[in-house]
């Protein structure tokens, strides 16, 4: 039976649903796919980082993380100086990047990817930077190196978005798209449809842990817009950089906006698109009023929703509903299991 030696970089929420997932499907993975894995590696800013041929303790790792230790004590070598030495000494057949996006170049985590496939290892992520920054790039190769560069919870958590058009949907023009891309910016509305201020929401999401510190990257437009660049460069062959989005983002939105806007049975949403006109590719992000007839208007709190304009199904859409670190997670496994069948 074959066996992937896993290397994580990045040991945050994610990485870590992603161990217990591993965990957890582990027997699966043996009787439905012909596979098991071993994590071999755990690179982190914060915790350090673990080298093991023999396989790391998960539940070690776990502990260590979650009491904010030093995983340097389940190494059987000494840590090495940087991530990108981790990666070129790590015995791995998958890396898992899963350090934080970097809109504007999508750096360190691009160079992070380039070094595991320059070792012939499959690269996955959940980091949006370098499928915008770097998609051609890495793509080409991992084709020269036989393995490959998948990124699923890039947009949407684990939803089959880029699979999809890989796969099920052969043959397909797809012309344009809208949605709601950003699932902190609507949580936040939300709270301002039930009386909160801007601060007031800012501060609750901060609060349940939906957004961060600064929340800038989804208040500002900047998380939805890396989104839109990334469905666009892969799925519409248009590359495409988050400043190149036009992008607005929600800080401008009042109580009486708010307010106004449900006195006419609408909402405030913010809204994500992209589309073909006359041989010419627009995309924005910015908020926007919808009324009942539109998809858009029922997503509530952290879901999101994306809707594809196609030329043979007018209006097939995507609805994920409040996702968390386990959603993000199971992207990353649909990923490794597609690269281990080649699909």
């Amino acid at each position: 039976m074959k066996e992937y030696r896993i290397a994580l970089v990045g040991f945050g929420n994610v990485g870590r649903a992603l161990l217990r997932l591993l965990e957890i499907k582990q027997e699966t993975l043996k009787k439905e796919f012909g596979f098991s894995t071993r994590v071999t590696g755990i690179a982190t800013l914060r915790h350090g980082m673990a080298i093991d041929p023999a396989g790391i303790d998960s539940a070690a790792a776990l502990q260590i993380a979650d009491t904010d230790g030093d995983l340097t004590t389940l190494s059987a070598s000494l840590m090495p100086p940087s991530v990108l030495d981790f990666i070129h000494e790590v015995p791995a057949d998958v890396l898992f990047e899963n350090s934080p996006v970097n809109h504007h170049s999508g750096q360190p985590a691009a160079d992070h990817l380039r070094a595991a496939l320059e070792r012939g290892m499959h690269a996955i992520t959940a980091n949006k930077g370098p499928v915008v920054h770097a998609y051609h790039d890495l793509t080409r190769l991992a084709e020269e190196k036989g393995a490959r560069f998948l990124f699923e919870s890039a947009v949407m958590d684990g939803a089959p978005i880029f699979s999809l058009f890989r796969g099920p949907l052969p043959a397909v023009e797809l012309r344009g798209f809208h949605g709601i891309l950003n699932s902190c910016t609507n949580l936040l509305l939300e709270m301002m449809e039930g009386g909160k201020s801007f601060d007031e929401a800012v501060e609750y999401g901060r609060s349940i842990g939906i957004t961060e510190t600064d929340p800038s990257a989804d208040i500002d437009g900047w998380d939805a817009a890396i989104k839109v660049a990334a469905l666009a460069t892969v799925l519409m062959g248009q590359p495409l950089k988050p400043d190149q989005v036009q992008r607005e983002g929600i800080r401008g939105i009042t109580r009486e906006m708010i307010a106004s806007a449900l006195d006419a049975g609408e909402r405030w949403k913010l809204v994500c698109s992209a589309r073909l006109v006359d041989g010419r590719f627009e995309a924005s992000v910015a908020p926007q009023r919808v009324n009942p007839r539109s998809p858009l208007y029922s997503i509530n709190g952290t879901s999101s929703f994306v809707q594809f304009q196609l030329d043979t199904l007018p209006g097939l859409g995507i609805l994920e509903s409040d996702p968390g670190p386990e959603t993000t997670a199971y992207g990353l496994l649909a990923d490794l299991i597609n690269a281990a069948r080649g699909g």
